[in-house]
């Protein structure tokens, strides 16, 4: 994946580029080690610093916007969240090393959601609940979604209705076409309720748990205030049977929300169907998703 990074066009970030940064800037961690996480993500380079902290530097200026919403606002978010979250303990300047703002976390131990997880109760409703808790958080001033967050939170119609509809029409008769075409119309008619804080990427890489429960919920770079339907796509994409039905049970939603996360969840499946990309492994086959989303419009 950084090599990936680096081929994309983006300067490549290393350790002794980090040691650097953290001598000018940081210098009391001086003497700490400095090495790669064992998965790395796409929207930013993550080292661990020593034991208990880590450091977070985007991979491009689109995800630096990313880097600032989240030093805002994660401190003001974190103590109203039943889970631990991200919150920086250090921010780190631009310099004629690095461009934009990067930052310090304490390091939250956990282990990524897995596959086995899918059917278990007890994880979706934790990760319903926490989402509840989330919408209820007071939004005044709350950044509203754009580019920082991929839409993410945005009207889905306004969105990525278009691109769904073509990538539903690429895939042709390999998929219930026209059952694919009557969840985006619902998906389009549900109005939007009023905006309410949203995570953007509610993933199993960004859920972290501990003892097989949830322990954390991590990376809020699509975070925004707007439509939660993008939030509820894990419905589909990874819980099944009696966790999927808990996960709607638990989350407050209306119908016309659970109609657009349809849609949210459709136009991802469609688009990884259609070009071929590799999901996550703990993820429902991308068939598989727009299958079971057509199943639940057509019993809603």
């Amino acid at each position: 994946m950084r090599e990936e990074k680096i081929k994309a066009g983006k300067f490549p970030v290393d350790v002794a580029m980090v040691e650097r940064l953290i001598a000018a800037q940081f210098p009391q961690w001086t003497d700490l080690p400095i090495r790669h996480v064992a998965q790395d993500g796409w929207d930013n380079w993550t080292f661990h610093l020593g034991d208990r902290m880590k450091v977070r530097l985007p991979t491009g200026e689109g995800y630096a916007e990313q880097a600032q919403k989240e030093v805002h606002w994660l401190p003001k978010l974190a103590p109203l969240l039943p889970l631990p979250i991200p919150v920086p303990i250090g921010v780190g300047q631009p310099n004629d090393e690095f461009p934009w703002l990067w930052s310090i976390y304490d390091w939250i131990e956990g282990a990524p959601a897995t596959r086995a997880l899918a059917g278990e109760v007890r994880f979706a409703e934790d990760i319903a609940g926490f989402l509840n808790v989330l919408q209820r958080v007071d939004t005044t001033g709350g950044p509203p979604p754009g580019q920082h967050c991929y839409l993410r939170g945005a009207d889905f119609a306004t969105a990525y209705g278009a691109e769904a509809r073509k990538f539903v029409a690429e895939l042709g008769d390999r998929i219930d076409n026209a059952g694919a075409v009557a969840v985006l119309d619902a998906a389009e008619a549900a109005r939007t309720v009023a905006p309410v804080w949203v995570h953007g990427d509610v993933a199993v890489g960004n859920l972290l748990l501990r003892d097989g429960k949830l322990a954390a919920v991590i990376d809020f770079g699509c975070s925004a205030v707007g439509d939660p339907a993008c939030d509820l796509v894990m419905g589909w994409v990874f819980f099944t049977g009696a966790a999927r039905e808990a996960f709607r049970r638990t989350v407050d939603a209306d119908a016309g929300t659970w109609a657009r996360a349809r849609g949210w969840a459709l136009w991802k499946a469609a688009l990884l169907a259609a070009t071929g990309q590799v999901t996550h492994p703990a993820d429902a086959a991308p068939f598989e998703v727009i299958e079971a989303v057509i199943t639940d419009h057509q019993g809603a």
